[in-house]
């Protein structure tokens, strides 16, 4: 367990003035705008296309991929991309080139309709999100690297960041989705969906713009642990030719990361944690799935939605992830993931309460305005407990091992959402109390490790 030396408020909140957190801030933007595209756009344009509930959730299984992105971590970690990595950098050069990919994606979206492609328009959204979650890898071991070993604060402070980030991309990208597609569909546009994803495309070169103001550091210390890795590999093999060379540097590749994790931590807390990861946001994510959905058979637009979900949202999210972080400094993020996922488990009540009483738009703001200032302290809580414990040899390969498998409950099981939506007959408010269940099993688990965990 970490100590927290108490300091005065306007002392804690100092750490966000260092300059590092606007990196970071950038890194949290490039990283959450992909998720307005496979999420609350996709699901909105197969809806209005007539696609059913349950084809709508199950095109959600293309979030999968962010759930098995450590598979391929390792090469994002140690592979350099011909040219462009001399030019801007090893973790920018891929960042820059899946930015390409999910740009050329938006250009196929443009051109395709859902109702006779429907599989061509979901292998797109694939491709986007396997580019999107390769992003991933190296966004999040960049934002880790801004800051030093042993700041657990600016870590911390950091996470806070790249989480009022994310939800900036992830928000505004959707006010942008939201309104355009409006926009095109009053003036007129039949396929003002396409006409949007096009719209979308100048996002993409905007963050490819702000990434070249993204410090990144030479990789020679992580190089050099790297290559003892290889070597101790090696000389278990007992020779030192090509092929055991080759075989040795496969191994610490993809090896090295998980003997270090289970090293650091003991079989059994490894095992923990990971439970623990596994469980905390399935809730969330069933909520998440089919809110938008919920949202358009209630009765609200696509104008409400942007301005309630998105909007106001957005500027919730960004006060309360910047208190979050502050909350997590000032108590420690133990307590912090406590509070937070009881507080996450309490406001999906609320969509409960809205699906019985009729539509409602006061109700409608207050539930996505505290599930926003909930979700923000949860979110913030988990960043900054999984990037306190990554070994800074394996930076992109154990943090995204980490968030793989809290993303793997979330997007496998969450895919289900509309098939349960279905089998209560349409009951959303049950719905919303079984999301509500979910999170107390991932919270026992906590509970059990709290004391054992190894955090910088």
């Amino acid at each position: 367990m970490e100590i927290i030396k108490k300091q005065t408020l306007s002392e804690t909140f100092s750490v966000y003035f260092d300059r590092r957190m606007i990196r970071i801030l950038l890194l949290g933007i490039i990283s959450g705008f992909p998720w307005v595209l496979i999420g609350s756009s996709l699901s909105l344009w197969l809806k209005e296309d007539g696609l059913s509930r349950s084809t709508i959730g199950w095109a959600g299984l293309i979030f999968g991929v962010y759930a098995i992105n450590y598979l391929w971590a390792p090469i994002v970690d140690r592979i350099r991309i011909p040219w462009i990595t001399n030019k801007i950098g090893h973790r920018r050069g891929w960042i820059v080139t899946m930015q390409f990919i999910i740009l050329i994606s938006l250009v196929f979206w443009s051109i395709i309709e859902p109702t006779t492609n429907l599989a061509l328009v979901i292998t797109v959204g694939l491709i986007i999100a396997i580019a999107s979650a390769t992003q991933d890898i190296t966004v999040d071991a960049l934002r880790i690297e801004q800051i030093g070993e042993n700041e657990g604060k600016s870590m911390q402070a950091g996470a806070a960041m790249a989480v009022v980030g994310w939800w900036t991309g992830y928000k505004l990208g959707g006010v942008i989705a939201l309104n355009a597609a409006e926009y095109f569909q009053n003036a007129g546009f039949e396929n003002y969906w396409q006409v949007t994803f096009l719209i979308l495309g100048i996002v993409v070169v905007a963050c490819n713009i702000g990434l070249m103001f993204v410090h990144e550091a030479q990789p020679t210390e992580r190089q050099a642990a790297q290559r003892q890795t290889d070597q101790m590999f090696e000389n278990k093999l007992g020779s030192s030719g090509v092929f055991s060379k080759t075989v040795a540097w496969i191994s610490g590749t993809v090896a090295g990361p998980i003997i270090s994790f289970f090293k650091r931590n003991g079989f059994k807390i490894a095992l923990g944690i990971l439970g623990f990861v596994f469980l905390f946001k399935i809730g969330e994510a069933f909520l998440g799935r089919m809110s938008i959905v919920f949202y358009k058979e209630i009765g609200f637009s696509k104008g409400d939605i942007a301005l309630y979900s998105k909007g106001i949202g957005w500027i919730t999210t960004v006060i309360f992830t910047l208190l979050g972080g502050l909350f997590a400094i000032r108590s420690g993020v133990i307590k912090a993931m406590f509070i937070s996922g009881i507080l996450m488990a309490g406001t999906n009540l609320l969509f409960a309460f809205l699906a019985w009483s009729g539509k409602s738009e006061l109700l409608f703001a207050t539930a996505v305005l505290l599930d926003d200032i909930a979700a923000a302290f949860a979110t913030v809580a988990f960043v900054a407990f999984i990037s306190l414990l990554v070994d800074r040899t394996y930076t992109a390969t154990q943090y995204a091992l980490l968030a793989s498998i809290g993303t793997l409950g979330r997007t496998t099981l969450a895919a289900s959402s509309g098939e349960l939506v279905d089998w209560l007959n349409g009951d959303w408010g049950i719905f919303f109390v079984i999301t509500t269940v979910m999170v107390i099993p991932s919270l026992i688990l906590l509970w059990f490790i709290r004391n054992k965990l190894k955090l910088q």
